[in-house]
């Protein structure tokens, strides 16, 4: 990689995961890394040695500047980056970026967005740049639906983030696999969302969301009926969370919409699936090249000064 290339540095710095690219001035991936180095890994003090051993291997240049989303903002994490309130502009996320004072190069850490009616408080890092990095793509307005620890179904109208809720599908999965009663009934392996148990399990759930703990309980009763781990459990907990998650967000969709889904591998096919059983219509982007297409889009209006490499 010459660094004479490199436009900038884009960093997705997330809770457990980081990834980091260099991008030439048209967006262009000249070179990457990822590692497991999250913010619970560079707390409290790594963050800026973590960064800088990346861009020393990728042999970046010492004065090129770094744009970063995610955890990083946090706080606890390396600087604060306070949230913005929704209606949130999601082209203008570069407008509240903070800069890290005291790094040794020019580094920005955008906000995340957060919703403050009472009962309906949440918050989000990342997604917001992966909405726009949609948004910068010609995608303004719609309901998206971002798979993962904690799901995010996203209102946009016309580049603005208007509301959003949080679903802890992922995490609750991970819960419930790993640290409760079904621990010994689900068996080993990952869930199969081609799996009849996964498109049963969704069904029930979009027929009757408000029966989910039952439903949860019938997977360990029908093990120890069976007498064995059911080769299908963990297909089935997994259709029952994802599919409670669509039945309560149903209400978010306008009568004729689709929905964008932002996931990839077997999240992705596995929320499809799930969609597509609501009959609700889908298209499905990936969200790592929408979160380098929404730090790409910052870092040009933070640095327009470095013209086009």
């Amino acid at each position: 990689m010459a660094d004479r290339q490199a436009f900038a540095a884009a960093i997705d710095w997330g809770t457990t995961n980081m990834r980091l690219w260099l991008l030439d001035g048209e967006g262009a991936v000249l070179a990457e890394h990822s590692s497991g180095e999250g913010m619970r890994a560079s707390m409290p003090d790594r963050f800026e040695s973590v960064m800088e051993a990346h861009l020393a291997e990728l042999g970046a240049a010492s004065d090129l500047p770094v744009v970063v989303a995610g955890m990083a903002g946090a706080r606890g994490g390396w600087r604060e980056a306070a949230y913005l309130e929704t209606p949130a502009r999601l082209d203008a996320l570069h407008l509240n970026a903070v800069r890290v004072d005291g790094a040794a190069r020019d580094v920005r850490i955008l906000p995340g967005v957060c919703q403050r009616q009472r009962g309906q408080e949440d918050v989000m890092r990342g997604e917001e740049t992966q909405l726009a990095g949609a948004v910068a793509g010609g995608q303004h307005s719609g309901l998206f639906c971002l798979p993962g620890t904690h799901s995010k179904w996203a209102k946009m109208e016309e580049g603005r983030l208007q509301a959003f809720t949080t679903f802890m599908t992922g995490e609750l999965f991970a819960l419930l696999s790993r640290h409760s009663i079904l621990r010994d009934t689900l068996g080993e392996g990952e869930a199969d969302a081609a799996s009849p148990a996964f498109g049963d399990a969704v069904d029930e759930m979009l027929a009757d969301g408000a029966g989910l703990t039952g439903k949860l309980f019938s997977i360990r009763a029908a093990g120890l009926l069976a007498g064995e781990a059911a080769p299908n459990a963990k297909a089935r907990l997994s259709g029952l969370l994802i599919g409670a998650e669509i039945a309560a967000a149903r209400r978010m969709l306008d009568d004729e919409a689709a929905v964008t889904l932002i996931a990839g591998g077997a999240q992705g096919r596995a929320y499809e699936a799930a969609l597509a059983a609501a009959g609700i219509a889908s298209r499905t982007l990936d969200g790592q090249t929408l979160v380098r297409q929404g730090l790409f889009e910052a870092a040009t209006a933070l640095w327009p000064e470095r013209g086009v490499a």
